[in-house]
């Protein structure tokens, strides 16, 4: 039961004390104004003491002005001054936490039940500066930085419509982290808001430090290797999927942004197709589709090919594999496994190293790997190349890296063990997981399965502007086309 605030200024600020501890960066002054005691409490960093104190005596320095009773200085503070307050008053501790911890400065009265709130926020945060996950050629520079408020403006900025809605909730029993909920009212499906409400509402996490913990909560059903949830690090893809009815989930201290719900086929765009040729967009998203069918198929067909079917291969190519796997000390299934084993562990090595290190430790690696290695016996030129050009693939579309590392190594691992057989079972497999995923009533494949009319002009290819612009897609029309379709039969 949440603690009410006392008359007593000493008990408000004794039940304080025993919340916050012997914190050092909670400070508290005991002042007068007009006359009546006051505590102001606030945290060093979260705060801006300079600005607390300059608003005060400016608001304050007016002798002619002297509230007779503690009530009196409460309402003249919220409402005969010209210090900027937050739209509501404190009135129980909980409330008090969560102001100070905002960032906000808050003024307990001798005699009153109610706190003042005042806005005097300085937290230090990153500059807005371009996403390092989300590159391109034209466009915004724009990302999103780890301050919920910031994040905040750059959506509104960009999406100036007065449907846009902006909520806020809390998450994590323990770090009570805020988290912004934004879609547009006339075009996000209320059935969807409704969901995704709800299960924010009800997260048991005990902590909350990015928007990747949400992601287990806001999916559906078992486990996939696919996600029906997205991300991007874009105030402009952002901006983009609430107006096509989607909702944008931001979690403050992350600059990453989830999207609800996300299609399969959104994984091969960027917001470089829209601002370039429809016939380049379209190559290029072509080129992403065959990456990703290269990064998870290839090694394992190989590895299948030559080890079950080897009269697939053309002759030139059948004898210098076979002349390879002889000159290599492990068959080449296990070459291929520990090829993929090594290249992951350099990445993670690159990855989690200072910038500096990490590109030696990328030098090192190509020389063992490409030069030595293969001079040595170790390992094998035509292994060395498939694995190099399925690591290539796999960062053209690197939302999907994750899933597509694990299931190249099943594929491996079917391929060189079952063989074809192996494969096709895992490739149909792999089919059934991604038509599995159901995100909030939206099928993860739409429109490859179902098939939607109207949805191919920004699938495979990208039209025309002209083309695109005289039926823009919205989220909502998928559900009723599906309605739709299941009367008419």
């Amino acid at each position: 039961m949440e603690q009410p605030l006392s008359t007593s200024l000493l008990e408000n600020k004794l039940a304080l004390r025993g919340l916050f501890g012997q914190s050092v960066d909670f400070y508290t002054k005991d002042v007068r104004i007009c006359g009546h005691a006051c505590c102001i409490c606030m945290f060093e960093g979260l705060s801006s003491i300079e600005r607390l104190w300059i608003m005060m005596l400016d608001s304050l320095a007016h002798e002619e002005i002297q509230p007779q009773t503690p009530q009196a200085l409460f309402d003249y503070l919220l409402k005969g001054t010209d210090i900027p307050l937050e739209t509501r008053s404190a009135v129980c501790l909980s409330d008090v936490q969560a102001q100070l911890t905002a960032g906000t400065s808050v003024i307990l009265i001798d005699g009153v039940t109610q706190a003042i709130v005042m806005s005097t926020q300085a937290m230090q945060f990153r500059s807005v500066g371009e996403p390092s996950g989300e590159g391109n050629v034209r466009g915004s520079r724009e990302g999103f930085t780890e301050l919920l408020r910031i994040n905040f403006s750059l959506i509104r900025r960009l999406v100036r419509s007065d449907g846009l809605r902006i909520e806020t909730m809390t998450g994590g029993a323990r770090t009570q982290t805020e988290i912004g909920l934004c879609y547009d009212a006339h075009l996000c499906p209320p059935e969807l808001l409704r969901h995704v409400r709800s299960r924010l509402q009800d997260l048991p996490l005990p902590f909350l430090l990015d928007s990747s913990y949400l992601t287990p909560f806001l999916g559906r059903g078992g486990f996939h290797f696919f996600s029906g949830t997205g991300y991007t690090e874009r105030p402009s893809c952002a901006a983009a999927k609430i107006c096509e009815g989607k909702v944008v989930v931001l979690v403050n201290g992350s600059p990453f942004a989830l999207v609800l719900p996300w299609l399969f086929y959104e994984n091969f765009q960027s917001m470089d197709d829209y601002s370039t040729k429809a016939y380049f967009a379209s190559f290029v998203r072509m080129l992403k589709y065959a990456a990703f069918l290269i990064a998870v198929l290839l090694p394992g067909a190989f590895v299948s090919a030559a080890g079950f079917t080897p009269e697939l291969l053309p002759p030139e190519l059948l004898y210098k594999v076979a002349a390879a796997e002889r000159a290599t000390p492990l068959p080449l299934f296990l070459e291929m496994l520990f090829v993929n084993f090594l290249l992951e562990i350099i990445r993670e090595a690159g990855l989690r190293l200072p910038r500096p290190v990490g590109h030696s430790v990328s030098l090192v690696a190509a020389l063992i790997i490409g030069d030595a290695a293969v001079k040595a016996g170790i390992l094998s030129t035509p292994v060395v190349i498939v694995a190099a050009m399925t690591a290539i693939c796999t960062f053209v579309v690197p939302s999907l890296y994750e899933p597509v590392t694990i299931l190249r190594i099943l594929f491996i691992l079917a391929g060189g063990i079952l063989g074809p057989a192996g494969m096709l079972a895992m490739f149909f497999w792999l089919l059934l997981d991604i038509c599995a995923v159901n995100s909030y009533g939206v099928p993860f494949m739409t429109p490859f399965a179902p098939v939607q009319r109207g949805m191919w002009k920004d699938v495979l290819v990208r039209m025309q502007w002209r083309s695109l612009s005289r039926r823009p897609f919205e989220i909502a029309r998928i559900d009723s086309q599906r309605k739709e379709e299941n009367d008419a039969s």
